[in-house]
């Protein structure tokens, strides 16, 4: 099955054109390498050479969890950043305060985490405890827990803020808090209660 390239329009207010379009790009090559992995496993796969020290078979399917979550993760983040914003809504609220006392106390956590991590941030909802945690990944592949329904995603990779905000993480992660669209964190929360 071809993974396609979903439609994104500049409406951030996050970043500049210029880095929303080279982020697009890189979210594309993202698109791309999930076909052509998805490609070489449909007709030269390899099984019998598959070894978990070293093998193509194993390179493919590591290389297909990257790319593919590249994608996902990619599509989240861009769903849910809107220029303005948009007010937090009734599910999603209600979530944030049983899981974390206050909006203000999940706020300077998801700060926190965003500060910490070095490729993703995300607010996701963990189902076997049905609890709400903010989680970082080191990368695409490498620190999601298992059975967790992303809600809010943050991209921490350098690529991500650098352009518009060099070094300055903490000014990214407040800009980005300013264009949620949680219009769309609220579709996703809302699937939970």
């Amino acid at each position: 099955m071809e993974t396609t390239a979903a439609p994104f329009t500049y409406n951030t207010g996050l970043v500049s054109k210029k880095a929303y379009d080279e982020h697009l790009t890189l979210y594309h090559g993202y698109v791309n390498k999930t076909n052509e992995i998805a490609q070489k496993l449909a007709t030269d796969p390899d099984l019998a050479s598959a070894n978990s020290t070293y093998s193509t078979y194993r390179a493919l399917k590591r290389g297909e969890s990257f790319a593919l979550d590249g994608v996902i993760l990619h599509e989240l983040y861009f769903q849910n950043i809107y220029n303005g914003g948009t007010s937090i809504g009734h599910s999603t609220s209600k979530l944030i305060e049983q899981h974390f006392g206050t909006f203000d106390k999940w706020k300077a956590e998801f700060i926190a985490s965003a500060l910490s991590a070095r490729g993703w941030c995300i607010l996701v909802y963990e189902q076997r405890t049905q609890t709400l945690r903010n989680v970082v990944l080191d990368s695409h592949d490498d620190g999601l827990v298992c059975g967790s329904y992303p809600l809010l995603v943050l991209d921490m990779y350098e690529h991500a803020y650098f352009t518009d905000y060099g070094t300055d993480k903490a000014k990214y992660i407040n800009k980005f808090l300013d264009v949620v669209n949680w219009d769309m964190v609220e579709r996703r929360c809302a699937r939970l209660v």
